[in-house]
Formats: C-alpha cells, sequence, structure tokens
C-alpha cells in the first residue's frame, strides 16, 4: 500500500490541494463487479452516489444492463434529461418542486420520468399539475421496507404504505384520477443495503445485526410480493418494481416481483461500504489534503477536509485516512473546516506539501464540496469532469 501512495503522489504530482478525483480502473471493475452481482437484473443508477453527469454517462455507455436512474429531485431529473438521460424515476416525493421545476415538460417531450407518492395528498398535487398541463403524470408508490421489532425500528422512515391494503388504497385513488397513472412500485430496504455488518471491534453487534437482516430479508421480501400480487389482482399494470442498494444485491434479485435493483454507492466504494460479509468493492473516489503544519512529530496538520457526510453524526460520519496507510484522525478535532489533524506513525516520510488521501464516508455528497473531478487512469491524469457544483447546480 505504501506503493499506491506513492502511485498517486506522482500522478497529481503539481496539482493544487485540495482535489477530489475517481480512480477509473477501480471505478469501471466496481461497475462490472456490480454487474456480476446483479446477475441478469436490470441496474438502476441512484444518481445522488454519483452526481457527476459524466461518470453516470460512463456506466450507461459500459452496459446496457445499467438502463435507468433513481434521481433524488425533480429538479435534478430535469437536469438529467436535458444532459440526454432516459428512463428516471425520482426517488422522493416532492411538493413545491413539482410546479417549478419542468418536469412537465420534459414528461410532454417524451421522457419516461416517475415521481414518487406515498400518499393521497400527493397525488391530488400531482394529478392537480397534470390537469393544468393537459398531461398525464406517471407514479411510483414508495412502499416501506423496514421492519419493526419489539423496541427497535429496523429501517428507514420513508413511506407509510406498509402493507397490501394500503397500497390497495392508494391505487384505487390514482386510478380515479385523469391525470396521473401508476407506473410503478418501490421498496428500498435500508436496513440490508445501507448497514455493515463486518465492523472492526463490534462482534457481538454484527452477529445481532447479521440475524436481524436475514430475518428482515425474508419478511421484505413477502411484504413486497404481497404488495404486487394485490395490486395486479386490483387492476394495476406495472411497469417496474424496483428495490435494493449497493448492500442488498444478492437477496433483493432473488425476489421474483422485483424488475431492476437499485446501485449508487456501489461504483464509488465509499468508506462506509468497507465492511459488508457478501461483497467488497474497491476503493475508487478519493480526494486529497495538503499538509502545511507539522506541530508534533507524528502530526501532519492538513488544510480543509472537514467534508462530513449526512446522516446522525457519529466517528462513522467523517472522512477516513486513506493514504499512507496507518493515518488517522485524532479524537479531539476529527476532521475539520479549515484544518485537520492526522497523526501517522509509518514509514511513509512526509513534508510540508504533501497530501493526505482522503476517502468521503458516503458516495456522491463529496461531489457537493468540489467542481471538478480529476479522473485518473494507468498513471495519468485522463480528464477533469464536471460534478453538478460545477455545473452550477445544488437540488438540495
Amino acid at each position: 500500500m505504501a506503493e499506491q501512495y506513492r502511485y498517486y503522489c506522482e500522478v497529481f504530482k503539481g496539482r493544487p490541494m485540495p482535489f477530489a478525483f475517481v480512480d477509473l480502473d477501480c471505478f469501471d471493475r466496481n461497475a462490472d463487479t456490480v454487474l456480476k452481482r446483479a446477475g441478469d437484473m436490470p441496474v438502476c443508477i441512484a444518481s445522488k452516489s454519483v452526481r457527476c453527469a459524466a461518470l453516470l454517462k460512463r456506466l450507461q455507455a459500459r452496459a446496457s444492463q445499467f438502463h435507468s436512474i433513481l434521481a433524488y429531485s425533480a429538479r435534478e431529473a430535469v437536469y438529467l434529461c436535458n444532459q440526454g438521460f432516459d428512463n428516471i424515476i425520482v426517488a422522493y416525493p416532492v411538493w413545491g418542486e413539482a410546479a417549478v421545476s419542468q418536469v412537465v415538460d420534459v414528461i410532454r417531450a417524451g421522457k419516461t420520468l416517475a415521481l414518487m407518492v406515498d400518499c393521497v395528498e400527493q397525488v391530488e398535487l400531482l394529478d392537480a399539475l397534470g390537469r393544468e398541463n393537459d398531461t398525464v403524470i406517471p407514479l411510483c408508490m414508495d412502499v416501506d421496507m423496514s421492519s419493526r421489532y419489539p423496541g427497535l425500528h429496523f429501517g428507514v422512515l420513508r413511506s407509510p404504505i406498509a402493507t397490501p391494503a394500503q397500497a390497495v388504497a392508494l391505487w384505487e385513488h390514482i386510478r380515479r384520477c385523469d391525470h396521473v397513472r401508476l407506473d410503478g412500485v418501490m421498496g428500498y430496504e435500508a436496513q440490508i443495503a445501507g448497514v455493515q455488518d463486518t465492523p472492526p471491534a463490534s462482534s457481538l453487534k454484527n452477529q445481532l445485526v447479521r440475524v436481524l437482516k436475514k430475518r428482515s430479508i425474508r419478511e421484505l421480501a413477502a411484504r413486497r410480493a404481497a404488495v404486487v400480487q394485490a395490486l395486479q389482482e386490483a387492476g394495476c399494470t406495472l411497469r417496474f418494481v424496483n428495490g435494493g442498494g449497493t448492500g442488498s444485491i444478492e437477496s433483493t434479485i432473488r425476489e421474483q416481483v422485483v424488475t431492476e435493483v437499485t446501485v449508487g454507492s456501489g461504483f464509488y466504494s465509499p468508506a462506509l461500504f468497507d465492511h459488508y460479509a457478501q461483497f467488497k468493492h474497491e476503493p475508487a473516489a478519493g480526494f486529497a489534503i495538503e499538509i502545511v503544519r507539522k506541530p508534533a512529530p507524528t502530526t501532519y496538520t492538513c488544510q480543509g477536509g472537514g467534508y462530513v457526510a449526512s446522516g446522525a453524526a457519529g466517528p462513522d460520519k467523517l472522512p477516513k485516512p486513506w493514504l499512507p496507510i496507518g493515518a488517522r484522525l485524532t479524537a479531539n478535532e476529527g476532521a475539520g473546516e479549515v484544518q485537520t489533524p492526522v497523526v501517522y506513525e509509518g514509514p511513509e516520510p512526509l513534508r510540508l506539501g504533501a497530501p493526505i488521501f482522503m476517502r468521503h464516508a458516503k458516495g456522491g455528497e463529496l461531489c457537493e464540496r468540489f467542481n471538478t473531478l480529476l479522473l485518473v487512469s494507468d498513471g495519468d491524469v485522463v480528464d477533469e469532469v464536471n460534478t453538478y457544483r460545477g455545473d452550477g447546480l445544488c437540488f438540495l
């Protein structure tokens, strides 16, 4: 791994820091690993974990199996449509954004785009928007895939639709509306897809998580199948049933009702995806911060670096020192807005002006901090491409 640190030092020699980069060789291998894990199942790319149009295009050019995109905002979906993408689901319900996003315009222009709903009020809002614009708006129903045990909500707080009866009731309301139609169903099993089960120093907790995951997989598969069956028996014809995430590909593709599996973080493989029992991807994205101080013999203070991930605050949401191997954050300061001290006691000689290479805890959120990504392949920077931020866009 010392060679890897020196490799990236040579690749980026003379580049002003901080900067973010993607190693295309690792990125492409991760894409191939995703395809292998997915088998014959079509893959829906979660754009929030990439946030770079050039790399989304690279994935779709690599394999037709990357056939659709799960966007996180209506305005983002419109932007992607204008960039030439198609077959997009907006993963989260929209309210005021629906009217100002030009989403009706791209639907009328022939793009395949579905907006998420999980309640009557959302359906009525979109039906009114469709009526105003003489357009039928495709919808996707979000079905809750969390598990509830005594004293424990295992999953995320998303949709109130958790039973076949609730799904059919919402469908019956949709079918009475003239300017919306139900195109598909989505269920995100976050407790399977986004929860590590082999992190170090947590053996008892890891065992519990694995037990809960196995139980939850059986439960949610039965729930999804029952919801789809109930909708079909009620007269609904679904174009797609979306499920999964990077951490749940293997279990999701076993469900007969699922027609596409979503993957996002698997392409960059950020730090939160280092400890899963079933798979291992390669770190493909990172950022470099510059050593500008040496306040103690084994402490190197870098400029910037405090790019903290979203979610419940904790050490796991901090960026992770990656190269040189053995570097670590300090407990008192962590990763800071203007400076980040790093402790390193290894053999690699470090000096002022040298880089510390870091990895973000999550995937695409790193792109909200940088205008461009340096693309690396075979020892060279082969391109520099815009992130959403570099295109002057901030959707959330």
